[in-house]
């Protein structure tokens, strides 16, 4: 569900940066969709990991790219690139709980 969440969101924020001023192509544009992509990126690369505390150390990164993606869209907003959207925001707010969730249960000891 996170996976596909993160999917979604890479997809909304590719839509919203097409909009963007043609002089932030390789600033705010890039480093929003990098950080968009590195999302679900890793969190597939945690889960083909072999340990719950592996897929947790990628979960606890993508984490931090939502993080970083959060503040760059409050920044776009801050410089008028793009309006407020609450569906964005939301979205933003989902993921976080459920990478939240999903860390939580990675971070509870293996059964063997």
């Amino acid at each position: 569900m996170a996976w596909q969440q993160a999917m979604l969101l890479v997809k909304q924020v590719y839509e919203l940066t097409s909009q963007f001023p043609a002089d932030e192509r390789f600033g705010l544009v890039a480093q929003m969709r990098r950080a968009a992509v590195s999302i679900p990126s890793n969190i597939a690369e945690g889960a083909a990991r072999q340990s719950n505390r592996e897929f947790a150390q990628f979960l606890i990164v993508a984490r931090g790219s939502l993080s970083e993606l959060d503040t760059q869209f409050r920044i776009a907003q801050d410089l008028d690139f793009c309006p407020p959207r609450a569906e964005m925001e939301m979205q933003i707010d989902r993921l976080f709980s459920l990478l939240g969730g999903l860390l939580k249960t990675q971070r509870e000891p293996e059964k063997t």
